[in-house]
Formats: structure tokens, C-alpha cells, sequence
């Protein structure tokens, strides 16, 4: 399954549009405004589906889920070439953020059920760090081919290779394996919403992990958009502030492959890893010089391995048919704060430098290190085989 798994995730990263979509809607003629619109339409999408899409994916097919996810994608990256316009380019972010909300819980979800069926669930944190890190590397590799590829052919062989990679990632998905029937009626979807909400209040332990997901995921996934406003900040010329974003896209990968060790952090050790990236995050952004940026890296790569490791420890504790519904509140937890995040930046980058506002951003991961540290200790997670009773009590 896994190289299944790495395969789809590559090719879902592997759009040629992401490094040029920005410049498509500039020569289209829209405005800032109206493309600072359409970034906002696209997180409205993300957030208002979230959660019923890990609804849905708890009642039915997880696997078809990922199948439709890119379709949808192929037809709006085929909207914004064929037809370029505000109303296109909104449809597609729409289609877009859609596509997004499907897969998210979905993947999550499949794969470590699937593993957990294996007798293998202890290798979900390696298996989805690696899958990001593949994801990773196809980002870097269509930053890499976006610039030739649209010199050749302009937009529309760009958006050409997107809708291929998407109709691609749809072939692979379908390739997944998934060993469970979902019943699509509506009071199934409803009672896998009622089963993952009582989960978490029922359970300390599951909201902690619940509430460590955003925490962790969230604030450097927003500032990930401001960092070449930061590179440029230290004063490379703007042709050097590419390969800058290259090095720190590499710290990101690393902590994805780091995934496997990092699963066995013990809650001291991650609030360590959550206390050091933050230290580095801020020395890196205030120090204004490229070599700080390296330092910035780390910090990313330190932050990427905790979102895996905290996201492995969700699904550890997650047990009956909510997983991809719970995992989708987080996703809901995660893409509101990232949207705070944006609005904080805003504010604050008016009056102050990029360095002084990312130093400003690593306070929240102090203050989840320190959460971490003067925690109790949850209760031990007990996995039963699926042929044993429950325990008494339970």
C-alpha cells in the first residue's frame, strides 16, 4: 500500500499551476483585491466542508472520495485556462477548496485503518511522513518545471500538465486498497458525526490530541506564505530568494522522513522539539541575514515532523466509526486558526518588519511546549484485537 500511497501523493502535489496561478490572474487583469478575494473564497470552501466531507467519508467509500477529489480539481485548473476570468477562476478555487476538504480525514483515515488492519498501525507516523515528504519534493520539482514549461507552451500547456497530474492522482487513487463497506444513507453519516463528537468528550485524551493538531499544524502553515516577503527581507537580490524558499522546503522534507523516530517522542520530548524549533524560528527571522534563513528551515523541518507526529497520535486515540470525522474537526480547527493567522500578519506586518512578526509567531509554540510539558499523562491506549471482547467497564 505504500508505495500506492506515495504515489498519490506526489502526483497530488505535482501541479505546475501552484508556482504561476498568481501571475495567470495578474495578466488576466484582476485586481489585488479581487484576487485577495479569491484566496478568501477558497478557505471559505475549505472550512465550510470540512467537516461534512469527514462525515461522508466515515458513511461511504474513503477510496472513491479520493478518486472524486481530483476530478473536481482537473475540471477547475481546466476553467482557469480555457476561459480566464474572475467568474472561472472562482469556480475554480471553489472546486479547488472542495477537492481539498475530501481528502482531507479521507486519506487519513484509510491509511491507518488499513495499516491497523496489517497489525501495522504503529507505522502510520513513518508511512505519512514519508507520504508528505513526497509531496514535498513534488512541489519543489513543479516550481522547478513551471517556469521552462510555461515559456514553451504559456498557460495552457501549464494547465494541460495540472489537469494530467490530476486525472493521474485519481487513476492512483483508485489503487488504494480499502477493506470496508460504507453505507451511504443519511442516518449512517449521522450517527458517525454523533460517534466522533461523543469520542472526544468523553475522552481527555482525545481532545487533547483534538486540540494539539491546530496547535501545531496551523501557525507555521500560514507563515510558509510569507517566507519569501522574509528572505527578501534579509536583502538577496530577488533572483536568489527561490533557491532560499528550495532550502527551506528541504528542512520541511527532512522533518516528514524523520516521521518513523519521531513517533516514539514521549510528551516531554515533543514539547522539547515544539520549545527548540520555536527558539530557532525566532533567532533564524531576527537575526535579518541570509544565513538566518537556514536556521528558519530547521525550524520548519522541526515543525513539519511535530504536524505528523500529533496527527499519528490523533488517530492512536481515536477508536469506533468517527476517525475521519474527528480527523476532519481537526482539519476545521487547523484552517481557522490558519485564517487568524492571516489576519494577525496583516495587522501586525503594517507597522512591523517579516522577521519581528515570524519571531512574534513562534510564542504560540512556547506556550503549546510548555502545555505539553505541565500536562498530566493520558491514559495508556489499549488496542484490542478484533476478535477480543471489550474489558469490563469499557
Amino acid at each position: 500500500m505504500t508505495r500506492t500511497l506515495y504515489a498519490y501523493a506526489f502526483l497530488d502535489e505535482f501541479v505546475l499551476l501552484y508556482p504561476v496561478y498568481a501571475l495567470l490572474f495578474a495578466d488576466t487583469g484582476l485586481s489585488l483585491w479581487q484576487i485577495s478575494s479569491l484566496f478568501v473564497l477558497w478557505s471559505l470552501t475549505g472550512l465550510a466542508l470540512e467537516v461534512p466531507s469527514g462525515v461522508w467519508a466515515d458513511a461511504s467509500s474513503r477510496r472513491a472520495l479520493l478518486r472524486l477529489g481530483p476530478l473536481l480539481g482537473a475540471v477547475g485548473f481546466a476553467l482557469w485556462v480555457a476561459v480566464p476570468s474572475y467568474a472561472a477562476f472562482a469556480a475554480g478555487f471553489v472546486l479547488w477548496g472542495a477537492r481539498g476538504a475530501l481528502g482531507s480525514g479521507a486519506l487519513e483515515a484509510l491509511v491507518y485503518e488499513e495499516l491497523d488492519r496489517l497489525g501495522s498501525a504503529d507505522r502510520y507516523a513513518r508511512a505519512m511522513g514519508r507520504a508528505h515528504a513526497a509531496g514535498q519534493v513534488a512541489v519543489v520539482s513543479a516550481m522547478a518545471l513551471a517556469g521552462p514549461v510555461l515559456a514553451w507552451g504559456g498557460y495552457p500547456a501549464v494547465g494541460a500538465a495540472s489537469v494530467a497530474a490530476c486525472l493521474l492522482t485519481a487513476l492512483v487513487a483508485g489503487r488504494l486498497p480499502e477493506h470496508r463497506t460504507g453505507d451511504p444513507a443519511p442516518e449512517h453519516g449521522a450517527a458517525s458525526m454523533r460517534s466522533g463528537l461523543a469520542a472526544a468528550r468523553r475522552d481527555r485524551s482525545v481532545r487533547g490530541a483534538l486540540l494539539l493538531v491546530p496547535a501545531v499544524a496551523a501557525v507555521w502553515g500560514a507563515l510558509d506564505e510569507y517566507t519569501p516577503l522574509l528572505v527578501r527581507g534579509t536583502g538577496v537580490p530577488d533572483s536568489t530568494v527561490p533557491y532560499a524558499l528550495v532550502l527551506i522546503w528541504t528542512g520541511v522534507t527532512t522533518g516528514s522522513l524523520l516521521a518513523g523516530p519521531g513517533g516514539r517522542l514521549g510528551r516531554r520530548g515533543l514539547a522539547a522539539l515544539l520549545a527548540l524549533s520555536a527558539l530557532a524560528l525566532a533567532a533564524g527571522a531576527l537575526s535579518g541575514v541570509p544565513a538566518g534563513i537556514a536556521l528558519v528551515a530547521v525550524a520548519f523541518g522541526g515543525f513539519q515532523l511535530a504536524t505528523v507526529v500529533a496527527d499519528a497520535r490523533l488517530q492512536e486515540r481515536i477508536e469506533g466509526t468517527g476517525r475521519a470525522t474527528l480527523t476532519s474537526i481537526a482539519g476545521l480547527g487547523t484552517e481557522a486558526v490558519t485564517l487568524t493567522v492571516h489576519g494577525l500578519y496583516a495587522v501586525l506586518g503594517t507597522t512591523a518588519a517579516h522577521g519581528t512578526v515570524f519571531a512574534l509567531c513562534a510564542v504560540p509554540y512556547l506556550v503549546t511546549a510548555l502545555c505539553l510539558a505541565l500536562a498530566r499523562r493520558p491514559r495508556e491506549i489499549v488496542r484490542r484485537r478484533r476478535n477480543e471482547s471489550p474489558r469490563g467497564g469499557r
